[in-house]
Parts: structure tokens; C-alpha cells; sequence
């Protein structure tokens, strides 16, 4: 029924494919439940480097699911089944929490890092978001501007009012906010100028290849002058190759993240590779 409503043609066939309550799929949702009570997921974090200075000053919390026996379960499998039934609010908050809490913990090993999590659409529109979030600064004595949320422009076009209402009151925290996957959306700029954003991240679609199509780099470059334009930071992210890293320089990007730079890592991989990337930094400027 809920397929043929949202392509409007009043019926369709049967597909296992679109069935939300299959065996497998229940099966699947049980056990994600357990995941996150029992501690099973796990975070990667990925490095964003500031092109100017050469830096990274903070890095994005990613969840990975290290299944005991499916082996591990990309996000792309969970996440927007999460979100289908509404169990995305109990992984986010389960993400916030252990992401603000590593980032008191590098602190407290004096590693100054700021950390950023994705809120999804459902979360968006709930009026406690800004509560869960000050709740859990609070709990890990970590002060707002080290987090920020990232939030899909697709998501905040859900309802943007209430969205923008929700983004104001996580702004008056002092939480820094950042637009998402830019460029795949429908996202208006009446409403863009009216949100309390800090940055614009450009989906990685157009980074990939925009040294070899010329109609992508166009719109990287329109991005990052609109972005600069409007006083907002701009990250690329999908950065493969030297090349685009280079081309990216020269439009003025502010950072960069991808795996040219470095995939995701557990906060351990992550603490040696700040240590290895901060020693080729001082031995290419001597």
C-alpha cells in the first residue's frame, strides 16, 4: 500500500524488496536493538583537514556495526531501516552520546579535537533534540562549540519550519551547525539564508570527479562562493586524489575530508595517524 501511495499509480506488486516487515528484516531489527543496548556498535572517526592552516581541528563520528555473526553491517543497511521504523532516535542518541564523550576523553589526554554527528530528518522536527543535547554536554563537561551536527538540506526541506525552529534553539546553545550532502537537494535559498548554519559541506558526487567534468567543478566553485558569500565555511568532502585536493586549494575551499586524506578510523588508529600526520606536516615545511 505505502508503495503505490508514494508513486501515486494506486496499486503495485507484491516485492520482498519493499516488504518492511519481512522475516529477515524483523530479524535484522531485533538484533539492532540488542546492538545498541549491549554496546555492540562501534565509532569511526573521520579527519577533516583545514587547508589553510594544514590542520585538523575535528573529525566526524561515524557508526559501524561489527555484527557477531553477519560479520560487519554497513550503514547503508541499517541506517535507513533504522529510520523507516523510527529506531534511528535511539542509535543517534546512542552516537551522540559516545561521540561527546570521546571528545572529553581526548581532551582529558589533551588532544583538542571537535567532533560532529548526523541528526536525521525524524530527529529534526522533535522538540527535545536541543534538551538531549545540552543534557549530554552537560553529562560529559564538554562545551558546545566542540560538537557539531550535521543535518541533511533534504532533511530540513522535510519541514522547514520546524526544522529552522530546532536549529535556532541548538544554535543558542552554541552548537555549530553544518548543511550536509549540499548540491543533492531541493533545498531553497530563502530558507538557507534564514538558517543559523556555519557551514556547507559539498556532496561528494560533485568532488569525486571535478577535475576530469567540467559541469561538477562549476558547481563546487558555485558552492564555495556562495558559501564564502553568505560567511559560511565550505568542506568537500570525497576527496580521492592529489589532484582534486589541489583544485580544491585553488578554489579556496576551507577543509577537505576523504580518503585521499584518511577513511574513518577507531579512536586509537585515529590518535597515531594525527601523531604521523602532524610529523610529514613539519617535515614538508622544513
Amino acid at each position: 500500500m505505502y508503495v503505490a501511495k508514494r508513486a501515486n499509480t494506486g496499486y503495485a506488486i507484491y516485492d520482498e524488496q519493499h516488504d518492511h516487515n519481512s522475516a529477515e528484516r524483523l530479524s535484522l531489527m531485533s538484533e539492532l536493538r540488542q546492538a545498541v543496548e549491549h554496546d555492540q556498535l562501534m565509532l569511526h572517526y573521520q579527519p577533516k583537514l583545514d587547508l589553510t592552516t594544514g590542520t585538523v581541528k575535528y573529525v566526524e563520528a561515524l557508526v559501524r556495526w561489527e555484527h557477531p555473526t553477519r560479520g560487519f553491517v554497513a550503514p547503508d543497511q541499517f541506517i535507513p531501516f533504522a529510520e523507516q521504523t523510527g529506531y534511528i532516535k535511539a542509535i543517534s542518541h546512542w552516537v551522540a552520546d559516545k561521540a561527546i564523550g570521546q571528545c572529553a576523553a581526548w581532551r582529558a589526554a589533551g588532544i583538542e579535537l571537535a567532533v560532529s554527528v548526523n541528526v536525521s530528518a525524524r530527529e529534526l522536527i522533535q522538540s527535545t533534540l536541543p534538551d538531549t543535547f545540552n543534557a549530554l554536554l552537560k553529562k560529559h563537561g564538554v562545551a558546545p562549540e566542540m560538537v557539531w551536527i550535521e543535518i541533511t538540506e533534504s532533511a530540513i526541506m522535510d519541514d522547514p519550519n520546524h526544522a529552522i525552529e530546532t536549529l535556532d534553539r541548538l544554535h543558542a546553545l552554541g552548537i555549530r551547525l553544518a548543511i550536509d550532502d549540499f548540491g543533492t537537494g531541493y533545498s531553497s535559498l530563502a530558507y538557507l539564508k534564514r538558517m543559523p548554519v556555519d557551514e556547507l559541506k559539498i556532496d561528494k558526487s560533485f568532488v569525486i570527479g571535478m577535475t576530469e567534468h567540467k559541469d561538477d567543478e562549476t558547481i563546487v566553485r558555485s558552492t564555495i562562493d556562495l558559501a564564502h558569500n553568505m560567511g559560511l565555511k565550505v568542506v568537500a568532502e570525497g576527496v580521492e586524489s592529489e589532484d582534486v585536493l589541489d583544485r580544491l586549494r585553488d578554489l579556496r575551499c576551507d577543509l577537505v575530508q576523504g580518503f585521499h586524506l584518511s577513511r574513518p578510523l577507531s579512536p586509537a588508529r585515529l590518535e597515531a595517524w594525527l601523531i604521523d600526520w602532524e610529523i610529514r606536516q613539519a617535515a614538508a615545511q622544513a
